[in-house]
């Protein structure tokens, strides 16, 4: 995963990472139950690999569903992998489920 990934170990830090951030967030959640890990490190890599070229407009924070769950509940976070694109906290734009790298810069350019 890029080193430009934030990855809060609680709420707490989620919403700190959410006041800081000059830019919008693509906060992608993520699940460790056994059907949630194979799409949920399919999104870490797809991520990983075009987060540096959104580098000055975004910031991406990787969510653990039960390290964060009051983020996951304020969202209406159901299952992983899920992906929010916020601005000053408000969901812009949302999707669920594992997505290619086409699709996620699909996504955020159509929003940003």
């Amino acid at each position: 995963m890029a080193k430009r990934v934030h990855q809060p170990r609680e709420d707490a830090e989620f919403d700190f990472i959410l006041r800081m951030s000059g830019d919008p967030v693509l906060a992608y959640f993520t699940g460790t139950w056994p059907k949630a890990i194979e799409p949920c490190r399919e999104m870490d890599l797809v991520v990983g690999a075009i987060v540096d070229d959104y580098t000055g407009r975004l910031t991406a924070v990787r969510t653990d569903i039960t390290r964060c769950p009051a983020a996951t509940e304020r969202y209406g976070i159901t299952g992983a992998p899920s992906y929010v694109l916020l601005k000053d906290g408000e969901t812009v734009a949302h999707g669920t489920g594992p997505v290619t790298i086409a699709e996620v810069r699909e996504f955020l350019d159509g929003h940003l």
